[in-house]
């Protein structure tokens, strides 16, 4: 089993930038992805972007080019750089962890972060 606890949400106005961090333990040797979601109130779950133990990024199109995601495996830390933030980016933010190859980039990954909440006016 992996625990996922996400940091780094706070307040920030529009334009401004963000980095969210999601720690993992337990059983991590064996994490092949981990991906990044959001959910605003009352609206459904959707993916933000993911990395692969290769290294290899994917962004949904509304953040690409403003958030980028990154890995510290040495610290089993995955990071969400985000920049020029909008009041639709707005939201809690999960992140979620795979050892299957066919869960990444879907919202079937096994484990799941608590979330953190990201609020931009």
């Amino acid at each position: 089993h992996v625990q996922l606890v996400e940091s780094g949400g706070g307040s920030v106005q529009a334009g401004g930038s963000l980095r969210l961090s999601c720690g993992a333990s337990g059983d991590t040797t064996p994490i092949f992805c981990m991906q990044w979601f959001r959910q605003a109130p009352g609206t459904e779950r959707e993916r933000v972007g993911g990395i692969d133990r290769l290294n290899s990024t994917s962004y949904e199109s509304f953040v690409r080019g403003r958030f980028i995601v990154s890995q510290d495996n040495a610290k089993n830390t995955m990071y969400l750089s985000m920049n020029s933030l909008k009041p639709e980016d707005s939201g809690i933010y999960y992140c979620a962890a795979s050892y299957y190859t066919h869960r990444c980039r879907s919202f079937q990954a096994e484990y799941w972060g608590q979330g953190t909440q990201v609020t931009v006016s």
